[in-house]
């Protein structure tokens, strides 16, 4: 229970409109977009600067009370799930875009910034900012960065973290620190922007980030290569580096997720093929078209039954805006829909794939997989229904020896989604027992009183997805 002063101290700093605490305000704030994960949060606060948010962690300190920051709840790993009560610190309100600098080609932003606004924003100006994660229509930049988000582009420009350059950040203590800046080049003592990139809100409270920025492409094209096989898909991946072209997108769609995804955007995708790839490029136009043939010549070597190039700009931009309605398309199945992410080196696209399948079947349930295969980024999507509680055990079981062949085939339980509740279980896995005890001394130097985010990253239990009731606390 939050101490009754450590309230009206945040209602006096805040204002009541901005410090809920009424029952349907705590719902709404007690789960994000990961299924079958909510706990109820004592508090919803809303500063507008860096400095209220400095004075709540102030107060929080002071009373030893745990804060757990949310931007726009896309979560995929219960990462804003308020597990042990506290308040949940919202960062929306703080979403101004405060300095674009043409010359250092930089972007200043407030994290509650909405990502598809950045890319409105900068690309008006003949700029551009890579980072495309699925949910950019409604994540904000502070998400993105607290979880180091991925996207479609991540194969030819990496992720979130290769674009940012400096942080203003606050401490669990209320201190306010800034890292980095408008630098190509900075080796002055711990990286510390690269470190609270990722860090999914258990470091410190980001509340402003510097972007780097480049040329907006002159030329992008995008190509569909359907395939009657789909492992003969997922080779053609491999194949297309192997031929030293790097696409701006390579992204793969089972047929299972081809048929949902038809049947909610209605774009002519072919139901009948196994598998599709989504295949993009971008740069000056010679250069592009000659790798969209060369790509096309090695999708026909690889049992392509046909590719097809978009002739427009914007049959281009429904093939990519069909591809990031996957999940929503999914979930039109059952009730519940769970997707999750596991990365394997490219090479390792087609067994991955294969063994999902296996597994799927091993356990009687369904699961449909696409994904970022240029990067070996796939997502499983289990749909299945919560209230079944053997067939939700199977799902669990399902997923675990996923993300055991994934480790196995020299990849990893998360490759953009991020660890908080779901996958802590299985850190330890990747980084074996000396990397936790490592993180664990970097978490105890930030946040000695462990306020920050707790609950997340660190566990040891058996990963079940459970709704957490703190009512009977209240």
């Amino acid at each position: 229970m939050l101490a009754s002063q450590a309230k009206t101290e945040l209602k006096a700093l805040l204002g009541e409109a901005y410090c809920l605490d009424k029952p349907e305000a705590l719902v709404a704030y007690s789960y994000d977009a990961t299924p079958m994960q909510q706990a109820l949060p004592d508090l919803v606060a809303m500063p507008k600067d860096t400095q209220e948010v400095s004075e709540v962690m102030k107060i929080a300190s002071r009373y030893k009370i745990p804060v757990i920051t949310r931007g726009a709840g896309t979560n995929l790993c219960a990462g804003t799930v308020p597990v042990t009560g506290g308040i949940v610190l919202v960062l929306n309100r703080m979403n101004r875009i405060l300095e674009l600098d043409e010359q250092n080609l930089t972007l200043t932003v407030q994290p509650g910034v909405r990502t598809k606004d950045i890319h409105a924003y900068v690309e008006e100006k003949g700029l551009f900012y890579p980072p495309d994660p699925s949910s950019m229509t409604v994540s904000t930049i502070g998400g993105n960065i607290a979880l180091g988000s991925g996207g479609l582009r991540g194969l030819k420009y990496g992720t979130t973290k290769d674009y940012v350059l400096g942080l203003e950040a606050v401490l669990p203590n209320g201190e306010i620190i800034r890292t980095g800046g408008k630098l190509m080049k900075d080796v002055a003592g711990y990286d510390l922007t690269k470190l609270l990139v990722g860090s999914e809100g258990t470091l410190a409270i980001i509340t402003e980030a510097t972007l780097k920025l480049i040329p907006k492409p002159a030329v992008q094209r995008v190509m569909l290569a359907m395939f009657a096989d789909l492992t003969a898909a997922a080779k053609t991946v491999s194949e297309i580096i192997a031929n030293r072209i790097i696409p701006a997108t390579l992204e793969f769609i089972d047929q299972g997720t081809i048929r949902v995804v038809e049947a909610f955007k209605l774009i002519g995708l072919p139901t009948d093929m196994a598998a599709i790839l989504v295949i993009g490029q971008d740069g000056e136009q010679e250069a592009v078209e000659r790798d969209m043939a060369k790509i096309a010549e090695i999708c026909r070597q690889n049992q392509a039954v046909q590719t097809r190039l978009a002739h427009s700009d914007a049959e281009a931009e429904e093939v990519m805006t069909a591809r990031r309605s996957a999940l929503a398309a999914l979930s039109r199945l059952r009730p519940t829909t769970i997707l999750e992410d596991a990365t394997v080196p490219r090479a390792q696209v087609a067994p991955m794939i294969e063994a999902i399948q296996h597994i799927a079947e091993k356990y009687r349930v369904q699961i449909c997989t696409f994904g970022h295969a240029g990067d070996g980024n796939l997502h499983p999507t289990c749909m299945t229904d919560a209230r079944d509680h053997a067939e939700v055990e199977r799902v669990e079981q399902a997923f675990e020896e996923i993300f055991a062949k994934a480790i196995e085939l020299g990849g990893t339980i998360t490759g953009e989604h991020g660890v908080g509740i779901v996958k802590a279980p299985y850190l330890e896995w990747k980084l074996g027992r000396a990397g936790i005890e490592l993180m664990k001394n970097i978490k105890r130097a930030f946040d000695p009183d462990n306020l920050l985010n707790p609950g997340k990253m660190f566990a040891k239990e058996t990963r079940k997805r459970v709704v957490i009731d703190r009512a009977a606390d209240r």
